[in-house]
């Protein structure tokens, strides 16, 4: 509780969605379908600020297992900013993760404040768009790899290759992000093994592709293909992933936007070689 009539609680549904909208007028181009996908991940996590009654701030501060966190969603309405309401919802969210490592990806313009609040940069999100022509949804990136549809798969085959690459379990978020309409998701398979893994979501913008995981650029590469709807796609790609960022380029795709991943503590150690595109930068 802050003081006056500015409350802070949990976010309701109606608010989770309206969160989606605030961040598509920041112009982060969420998914459509995002609310229904992020709220299982921890359905405490999402924090709103009331002024009367009236929200006008939030953030999202996501608990992962026992020991990791994520913040995203950071906005005060224009109106309210420079007040000190958001400060307050960030205490509040930051609060929730206390003793946890905690990760974000930081806009430019904030980056500064992060670093006084003890978060240190690990490498740069970079987002891409290009185009590329539509693949059919079973086919080869390579013999012997194959691209199959990742609803084919058993779930926990997908949630324990997930775990390469994110610090913690977060299977009620996965079953989502993969199951929910809107989405294209594909695996790639070599052997009887995993070895790539992808989603794109309809947005508002161009489609949004996260994650986007595989164990060389060709893989990467026929993912993207295997899921493009033959319009414009969007990918963060982390720019200490040398060969993502090298196919971006070879793909045509072209930097929009970025954002520095930054942590409380040591990046956490995962398979960053396969990440060639992160899930999401609100969620990690």
């Amino acid at each position: 509780m802050a003081g006056g009539d500015f409350e802070i609680g949990s976010a309701s549904a109606d608010e989770v969605r309206l969160i989606a909208e605030w961040a598509a007028e920041e112009r982060w181009n969420p998914g459509l379908a995002d609310p229904a996908a992020f709220a299982p991940a921890d359905p405490g996590g999402f924090l709103v600020g009331r002024l009367g009654g009236e929200p006008i701030a939030c953030i999202s501060a996501i608990r992962y297992g026992a020991g990791f966190g994520f913040i995203g969603y950071y906005i005060a309405r224009p109106r309210w900013r420079g007040q000190g309401f958001g400060i307050q919802v960030w205490r509040a969210g930051m609060a929730r993760l206390s003793g946890r490592l905690v990760g974000l990806d930081g806009v430019v313009d904030q980056q500064d404040n992060y670093r006084e609040s003890g978060f240190a940069r690990a490498w740069n999100n970079v987002r891409y768009e290009g185009v590329l022509p539509v693949s059919d949804v079973e086919g080869s990136a390579g013999d012997p790899v194959a691209i199959v549809d990742a609803r084919s798969v058993a779930f926990d085959r997908i949630a324990g290759y997930d775990r390469k690459f994110f610090p913690e379990a977060r299977d009620a978020f996965l079953a989502g992000w993969v199951g929910l309409g809107g989405r294209t998701a594909r695996v790639a398979v070599r052997d009887g093994e995993l070895c790539g893994f992808a989603v794109r979501r309809d947005s508002r913008a161009a489609s949004r592709v996260g994650p986007l995981y595989a164990d060389s650029p060709g893989v990467a590469a026929a993912l993207l293909r295997a899921v493009s709807d033959g319009g414009p796609l969007a990918v963060d790609v982390p720019d200490a992933n040398a060969a993502a960022t090298r196919l971006m380029a070879d793909l045509g795709f072209a930097p929009t936007f970025e954002a520095a991943r930054m942590y409380t503590g040591p990046a956490p150690a995962v398979d960053l070689a396969g990440v060639y595109g992160v899930t999401s930068l609100e969620l990690g």
